[in-house]
C-alpha cells in the first residue's frame, strides 16, 4: 500500500475505488499521524504522518492506496496519544458493556465498514404524529433481565425479540437512549444512560450479539418496521458539538440506518438547522420538554390551581412544538415509584442521595415506599390508572416509559444513570402480577385509536369549526358550559365535539379531589344519549350501557370517566 493525495472533506473514512481517503480535524500545532493495524492486531503496522502544513484548516487527509478494507483497522496518534476518529463508522475491540478497555495499548480501533445490507425495500414509516403510541426504552435494560425471555439480552435483536409484545400492547413508535458508543465511565462513576460524549457515527459494539452493531441495529429498525413501527433515536449530543458535525450525524442514520426520527437537546444544536433540512423534512425531529409532564403530576396529586393549566395541556398539539406528551421518563420516577415515594432514595448512587431532580412532584399515597396495607396498596393502583387516562386521552403525542405498564419499580431511586443491574432493567416477571395494568393500558391505548377526538390532527379551538351548534372543545363543571376554574378545584369535563370526524362526542370528567364531586352533562340532541365506556376504577367496559341519568353524573374521589354519545 502506498500514499496518495487526499482530500479534506468529508470528515471520516470514504473509500473510493481502490484508494481509501482518510480525513480528520486535528488542533493546529498538534502532531498527527494515521496508524494501520491488521484486523484484529494491537500493534500498528503502517504508519502515515499527516504534517500540518499540507493542512486545510485543521483538517489533515490522506489517502492510501493498495489497502484492503476489510483486513485493516485504524486509528490516529494526535498529539503523542492514541485518538480514534471521531467520524469512526464502527469500533472494534471493546470488551463487554461496563468492562474498560485501554485505548492507549490499541485495544480500541475503527473499523473501516464496507458491509452491504440487504433492506428488501425497507423505508421510513413517517406514522402522522397525532397517530402515534410511543414508547420510551433503553437498549440494554430493556431485555437484560432474566425474565425477558428473549435469545440476545440486553442487546438490538434482544430488543427486537420484544416486538409481539409492544404490537399487542399498542405501540408504533419506540425511542431509544443512545445506540452509538459513549464513555461507560465518568470519573468513577459507571455511565449506564449514555448521555455525555461519544463516537456518534457508531452503534454500540456491546449492544450486538454478534459483534457486529451496524448490522444488528439495521436489522432490529428493520424488524420493527416490518411489525409497523417506527424507531427513533436520542441523540441529546454534548456541549461544543460542532453543528455541522450533528446534522451529518442525523443525515447519516436517516440515510444508513432508516431511522424515523431524533430526540435532541436544543440547548446544544440549532433547533431551526435541523428542523429546515431539506433531507430531513420527513423525519421527526423532537425535544424533552416537561411541562405537561409537572402539569399533570400536579393535578393528579391534587394540587389546587391547576385546571387552566390542565386545560392548556389537556388540548396542546405537540407536533407544533416537535416534543411528546410524558408523565414519567428516564430522569424521575418510574409511575409506580410515582405514587409510591414522596423523595428520592438515591443512596445506591453513592452521592449522598444529592444526585437526581428534587423536585418529583409525587405523592406516596400514605406509606413511603413498599406498603401491603391494603386501603394503600388500591389507592396506588388506581392513581396509576389515573396516571396513565392522564397521558392517553390528551391530545398530542403520548410516550410510555417502558415497564410502567406492569408496574416496573426503581425502588425510588430516581436517577439510575449509573446502575446497570437489576435496579435498572426492567423485571418482565412483575408482567404475571400485574397483568391487570397492562390490560387497562392496552385497552385506554385501543380506545384512543378508535376515536378521532381523542387524537385529532388539528389544533383545537374551541370554536364551532364544522357549524354543528357544539364548539370542537369545551370545558364544564358542576355547571355545563362553565369552567370550574376557582382556585381550590379540582375538578374538570370537557366535551370534544364529533362533528367532521366521522366520530361520536366523547365526553371526559376528571375528578382528582379526595372528596366526590358532580358534574352537569352537556345535552345531546338527535335522539342521542350519554354511554360510559370507562372509569379509572372499573377499567374499559367491555360493553357500554346509557347512563340512567342523562344531566348529571357524579364521580367518586380521584376518578375519570369517560362518555360517548351515541
Amino acid at each position: 500500500m502506498r500514499e496518495v493525495q487526499g482530500v479534506p472533506y468529508p470528515l471520516g473514512v470514504r473509500i473510493v475505488k481502490d484508494r481509501v481517503n482518510f480525513a480528520v480535524a486535528v488542533p493546529a500545532g498538534a502532531a498527527c499521524e494515521l496508524m494501520l493495524y491488521e484486523k484484529g492486531g494491537q500493534v500498528p503496522g503502517q504508519v502515515f504522518s499527516m504534517p500540518e502544513e499540507k493542512a486545510v484548516g485543521e483538517v489533515r487527509f490522506l489517502a492510501v492506496e493498495g489497502l484492503e478494507p476489510d483486513k485493516y483497522e485504524y486509528n490516529y496518534r494526535i498529539g503523542g496519544r492514541v485518538s480514534i476518529d471521531p467520524f469512526v463508522r464502527e469500533i472494534t475491540g471493546q470488551h463487554a458493556f461496563g468492562e474498560k478497555a485501554d485505548l492507549e495499548s490499541h485495544q480500541i480501533r475503527g473499523k473501516i465498514s464496507t458491509g452491504s445490507f440487504d433492506w428488501e425495500g425497507d423505508s421510513q414509516l413517517k406514522i402522522p404524529y397525532h397517530e402515534v403510541i410511543a414508547y420510551s426504552l433503553h437498549v440494554r435494560g430493556f431485555t437484560m433481565h432474566s425474565s425477558s425471555h428473549v435469545k440476545h439480552k440486553g442487546t438490538f435483536l434482544g430488543a427486537a425479540g420484544k416486538i409481539p409484545y409492544l404490537k399487542e400492547l399498542g405501540i408504533n413508535q419506540i425511542q431509544c437512549m443512545p445506540v452509538y458508543e459513549f464513555e461507560e465511565y465518568t470519573g468513577k462513576y459507571q455511565n449506564y444512560w449514555g448521555y455525555g460524549p461519544g463516537y456518534y457515527f457508531a452503534p454500540k459494539a456491546a449492544y450486538s450479539a454478534s459483534g457486529n452493531p451496524c448490522l444488528e441495529l439495521k436489522e432490529m429498525v428493520k424488524q420493527y418496521h416490518k411489525a409497523g413501527i417506527e424507531v427513533v433515536l436520542e441523540m441529546p449530543f454534548a456541549a461544543g458539538i460542532l453543528p455541522q458535525t450533528a446534522w451529518e450525524c442525523l443525515r447519516y442514520y436517516t440515510l444508513e440506518y432508516h431511522v424515523d426520527g431524533f430526540v435532541v437537546n436544543p440547548y446544544t444544536v440549532p433547533w431551526d438547522m435541523l428542523v429546515g433540512d431539506p433531507l430531513l423534512k420527513g423525519v421527526k425531529i423532537m425535544k424533552k420538554e416537561d411541562t405537561f409532564q409537572n402539569i399533570m403530576r400536579r393535578f393528579l396529586k391534587g394540587d389546587e390551581g391547576m385546571v387552566n393549566d390542565v386545560i392548556w395541556a389537556l388540548r396542546h398539539n405537540t407536533k407544533e412544538d416537535g416534543c411528546c406528551n410524558y408523565i414519567t421518563t428516564h430522569t424521575g420516577f418510574t409511575m409506580f415509584d410515582l405514587v409510591s415515594y414522596d423523595g428520592k432514595h438515591n443512596e445506591a448512587n453513592g452521592e449522598r442521595n444529592q444526585d437526581g431532580p428534587d423536585y418529583n412532584y409525587s405523592w406516596n399515597c400514605g406509606v413511603e415506599g413498599p406498603s401491603r396495607k391494603k386501603a394503600v396498596v388500591e389507592l396506588r393502583r388506581n392513581q396509576i390508572r389515573n396516571a396513565f387516562f392522564l397521558l392517553l386521552m390528551a391530545q398530542g403525542t403520548p410516550c410510555l416509559l417502558a415497564g410502567d405498564e406492569f408496574g416496573n419499580t426503581q425502588k425510588g431511586n430516581n436517577n439510575v444513570y449509573c446502575q446497570d443491574n437489576e435496579l435498572s432493567w426492567l423485571n418482565w416477571s412483575k408482567k404475571k402480577t400485574s397483568d391487570d395494568l397492562f390490560q387497562y393500558v392496552k385497552e385506554l391505548i385501543a380506545l384512543r385509536k378508535s376515536h378521532p377526538v381523542l387524537h385529532r390532527a388539528d389544533l383545537l379551538l374551541g370554536l364551532d369549526q364544522t357549524a354543528c351548534g357544539t364548539p370542537d372543545v369545551s370545558y364544564h363543571g358542576e355547571n355545563a358550559w362553565q369552567i370550574p376554574a376557582e382556585i381550590a378545584s379540582r375538578q374538570l369535563g370537557i366535551l370534544y365535539s364529533g362533528s367532521g370526524l366521522k366520530d361520536n362526542d366523547c365526553f371526559i370528567a376528571y375528578n382528582m379531589h379526595w372528596e366526590k364531586h358532580s358534574f352537569a352533562l352537556p345535552t345531546l340532541g338527535k335522539k342521542k344519549k350519554w354511554y360510559r365506556v370507562t372509569e379509572t376504577r372499573l377499567g374499559v367496559e367491555k360493553s357500554s350501557i346509557p347512563l340512567e341519568n342523562q344531566k348529571m353524573i357524579e364521580l367518586k374521589e380521584r376518578s375519570i370517566v369517560l362518555l360517548i354519545g351515541k
